[in-house]
């Protein structure tokens, strides 16, 4: 069993323009009026969902590159995760004030 070929190229784009569409969309907080680590937090997910979406529509296209894309996937998830969770719990504001720790005499 064989798939068309013009559904694959279909699906493919399918999934570079949704990557796109993330990219896109992903800017939009930039306007808005909160921190600028909470705005980059919002920025690097849709960032990451974008690049992922268009390494998954390049996959089908590109069979011999499976490897280098495969590892490029992985690396943009590992990484801009991790860099998204360490700006989003930056940009919490803490509600407790800090404490200062006293010195003995």
């Amino acid at each position: 069993m064989t798939i068309d070929p013009s559904l694959i190229r279909l699906f493919s784009a399918l999934l570079l323009i949704s990557g796109l569409a993330f990219w896109l969309v992903g800017t939009w907080p930039l306007l808005g009026r909160s921190s600028y680590l909470a705005k980059l937090h919002g920025l690097s997910v849709s960032d990451t969902l974008g690049s992922a979406l268009m390494l998954l529509g390049l996959l089908p296209l590109r069979p011999a590159e499976w490897p280098v894309l495969s590892l490029a996937l992985f690396s943009l998830v590992i990484w801009n995760t991790l860099f998204g969770y360490v700006l989003g719990f930056c940009s919490r504001r803490s509600t407790a004030p800090l404490e200062v720790m006293e010195t003995p005499p």
